[in-house]
């Protein structure tokens, strides 16, 4: 499995007489490590939902590793590999973290009642090959020696990791992370963000991930966009991009 690239094209997004997205330009490569920064209200979440496909952009494009996939409905950009962690429904948090991320699956071919009954060797043997499925993800998210606890024994910091490897579990490509260090203490945040690198070496996921922590953030990362007024105001590596002036500017102005 490989990341896809995103492209986005001089999205332009208005709520009323707010002007969330102002031509937006960005690229973002495949398999990359990418952080998107800017003061609260800059544009950065209305971003994600435009790429997600949560809301549509009044002008502009976005593609994914070339193909247009502007304005196409949320299942359909799910579909293609794009995935934002709060589109996977809350963890069911009386079933194990290895149940949690069996159901991300979604293709058990034991669900019909004709399958079920005539073909019970294979819908065993397919139960088997997803365990082990999962596991292997719970062990590249290094959350295996917790696979039997139910899912509200975890932590928020393991709780993110779990929202991870449901989505890893559903075949994304790309992944879109709000603020995933968010109420996570130091020493798990940490943590995290090792292990989403660990995910971009071992599967070549494409993250672009939203985060106020950028002392944390900016030490895993490799690439920067900052945003200011629903606009990209600067882009480069992470340390050259927080010495921007126009960067320091909108952090001390917003």
């Amino acid at each position: 499995m490989a990341g896809l690239g995103i492209t986005v094209r001089g999205v332009v997004k208005t709520f009323g007489g707010l002007r969330a997205l102002d031509g937006v330009d960005m690229e973002v490569k495949p398999s990359s490590m990418s952080l998107l920064i800017g003061p609260n209200g800059s544009g950065k979440t209305t971003l994600i939902n435009v790429i997600s496909g949560v809301l549509k952009p009044d002008a502009g494009k976005v593609l994914l590793d070339g193909k247009d996939i502007t304005g196409r409905p949320p299942h359909e950009i799910y579909r293609l590999g794009v995935l934002r962690t709060w589109q996977i429904p809350q963890p069911f948090l009386r079933l194990s973290v290895l149940e949690n991320v069996m159901v991300a699956d979604g293709t058990n071919p034991g669900e019909g009642f004709i399958a079920s009954v005539f073909s019970r060797r294979r819908w065993a043997g397919y139960e088997e090959e997803l365990v082990e499925r999962a596991f292997k993800i719970l062990e590249l998210v290094r959350l295996d020696h917790l696979w039997d606890s139910e899912a509200y024994k975890l932590s928020g910091g393991q709780m993110k990791l779990l929202e991870v490897a449901r989505a890893l579990m559903s075949g994304a490509r790309v992944l879109l992370l709000d603020e995933p260090a968010a109420g996570v203490n130091p020493a798990l945040a940490e943590q995290l963000f090792a292990n989403l690198v660990r995910i971009r070496d071992r599967l070549g996921v494409t993250f672009l991930i939203v985060e106020h922590r950028l002392e944390l953030a900016m030490r895993y990362t490799e690439h920067c966009y900052a945003m200011f007024n629903g606009k990209v105001i600067a882009e480069g590596r992470p340390v050259e991009v927080l010495e921007n002036s126009k960067v320091i500017e909108a952090y001390l102005g917003g």
